[in-house]
């Protein structure tokens, strides 16, 4: 979902299903049904459900249980690792709802279930881990996230009523700073780690394709315009050190991007198969020549970032 390692996951599960079953089966095992397949509705419906149940029970034993319960509670984190982790809960939740209306769409349901049942599905899932949380007297509930999550399925959601497509998509960039070393058990101590976790490395998109707002022109239909967002700086939420562990002096620092992107749902294929490979790696934004500006060191110029 979030780190590159989901996305080689799927990737290798989709690959192996090409060469079990072949690719014509495959591609009529993927095509979206014209109308509803009530088979293929109960499984959707038995998958999102072992899975989000099946997440929830995890979290809850694996993780929470480590963490001393309390009454529910809210917190205040809204400035906090300079919202890097607000815009990834958007993110999160609108591609989690993405996934979900795009299951519905393959059982063959209407646009209405896909959007109240599809794309609700990373609101509903993110909220409850907010509702874990605020049981836990090591964190709380916090009302930024839920905002958060709200605006990623509103996102995807105001872009179906409005398009019936969507013409704007979030995407995700990491790459490993030096910032890790000096607080791992925070920010990862190795790749996988790093790339849910550091908020120095990661950097939020928002690729909006051009042929979408100037249909019947020349632009290719697949070129997209990105507009990032990442920080660097953070060891700490919020900037201060307890003194319990060693940490350098850094200043904490906002940085904005402009880049060319590539929407892999608009290459035009016949191949089922190869449109669900490209709505999984959509999620990931291309590396690409990128502007970049911050307050502390103005403009720069890179060939290639991401």
């Amino acid at each position: 979902m979030k780190g590159k390692s989901n996305c080689f996951f799927l990737l290798f599960l989709l690959l192996w299903f090409h060469i079990s079953f072949g690719q014509n089966r495959l591609n009529g095992f993927l095509k979206p049904s014209d109308s509803l397949n009530s088979s293929r509705r109960n499984s959707v419906i038995f998958t999102e459900a072992a899975l989000v149940s099946g997440a929830l029970v995890g979290l809850n034993q694996f993780w929470y249980a480590d963490y001393e319960r309390s009454n529910f509670h809210f917190i205040n984190d809204n400035e906090e690792w300079l919202q890097m982790d607000k815009v990834g809960h958007l993110y999160s939740s609108y591609h989690i709802g993405r996934l979900g209306a795009e299951m519905q769409e393959w059982s063959g349901t209407t646009q209405k279930e896909q959007l109240i049942y599809g794309a609700g599905l990373g609101f509903a899932f993110l909220t409850a881990v907010e509702v874990l949380d605020g049981f836990s007297s090591e964190w709380g509930a916090s009302p930024g996230d839920i905002i958060a999550n709200a605006s990623g399925t509103a996102l995807y959601v105001s872009q179906e009523l409005l398009w019936n497509e969507q013409r704007i998509t979030p995407k995700f960039s990491f790459h490993t700073t030096q910032y890790a070393q000096y607080r791992p058990n925070v920010l990862g101590s190795s790749l996988a780690e790093q790339i849910l976790k550091d908020y120095n490395g990661q950097t939020y998109w928002l690729s909006a394709n051009l042929y979408s707002f100037s249909k019947g022109s020349k632009i290719p239909k697949w070129l997209n315009f990105a507009i990032g967002y990442g920080a660097d700086g953070m060891i700490t939420g919020n900037g201060e050190n307890s003194g319990l562990f060693p940490m350098p002096k850094t200043e904490r620092m906002r940085r904005f991007y402009l880049s060319l992107d590539v929407d892999l749902t608009k290459i035009e294929t016949k191949s089922h198969f190869l449109k669900t490979i490209f709505s999984v790696l959509n999620t990931l934004k291309i590396p690409a020549p990128t502007v970049e500006y911050s307050h502390g060191e103005g403009f720069t110029g890179h060939l290639s970032y991401f």
